[in-house]
């Protein structure tokens, strides 16, 4: 049985973490992941991607705490790194990514969420770092871009995770659906982000990465040299002649 699955839907990318009970990572699976999410990025036939989990039990409930217990401490630093790149291949491959989470996001769970574009959630879905409760710490540095401190902390150093309506209210979350239409609402979603210019996302999406942590000035300058490079593609005039025309417009590319 494949650990994760992979399915393309039109313009759309599926990535399922199937591995029951609860999806719980393994240094393989971190791998495969990191893999699939590079090897996205350079297709060109897909424009979205949705990063979702089979069952309801847990959308992941991070670190196999078997292998980890029987981890060699001289492997300390290669593990790590192979996480790293897991969390990195998410964040910045090519094309905006949608989580839809369908249960509890603990530890690297959470943080696989929090590397996404856009999170999704189902009413029973929760988000927590329960590392504290194992005498391990991590996370919060990609957790801290999209909540407040105060909330982070408490997450922290109480191990208690938040419900999918607190992670809404927090902004962490962008809508909390039932469970049963959560797939639905994703693939909507990723369908409208699909239909944009490709060029568009995919240059949106760097400029988006590139300039979070730029002052401000510095930051809108950059993102105005991505926008100078997009207006003289053929997409670009594509889509002002559609708008013009009140039409659909057709994109190519380039």
């Amino acid at each position: 049985m494949s650990e994760i699955l992979v399915e393309t839907h039109g313009k759309v990318v599926h990535v399922t973490l199937n591995r029951p009970p609860v999806n719980a990572l393994t240094l393989a699976l971190y791998a495969e992941i990191a893999d699939i999410f590079d090897e996205i990025g350079q297709r060109m036939d897909v424009h979205c991607a949705i990063l979702g989990a089979t069952g309801a039990k847990a959308f992941c409930a991070g670190l196999d705490l078997n292998e980890f217990m029987a981890a060699k401490v001289e492997d300390d630093e290669a593990r790590a790194a192979v996480v790293r790149r897991t969390f990195s291949a998410i964040r910045h491959c090519a094309i905006p990514v949608i989580a839809a989470v369908n249960g509890p996001a603990l530890g690297a769970g959470c943080v696989i969420a929090s590397v996404c574009d856009i999170r999704l959630a189902a009413e029973n879905a929760s988000f927590g770092l329960p590392e504290i409760n194992v005498g391990r710490c991590g996370g919060t540095a990609h957790m801290g871009r999209h909540i407040p401190q105060g909330l982070l902390r408490r997450m922290f150093f109480t191990g208690k995770p938040i419900g999918a309506q607190e992670a809404w209210r927090a902004g962490f979350v962008d809508s909390v659906f039932p469970l049963s239409d959560l797939g639905d609402a994703a693939r909507t979603l990723a369908d409208v982000i699909a239909s944009k210019a490709p060029l568009g996302l995919r240059m949106g999406k760097e400029a988006l990465n590139r300039v979070e942590f730029m002052p401000v000035e510095d930051g809108y300058a950059l993102e105005q040299s991505y926008s100078t490079r997009l207006l003289h593609t053929e997409d670009a005039r594509e889509a002002t002649s559609a708008a013009i025309e009140k039409r659909q417009p057709v994109f190519k590319g380039r």
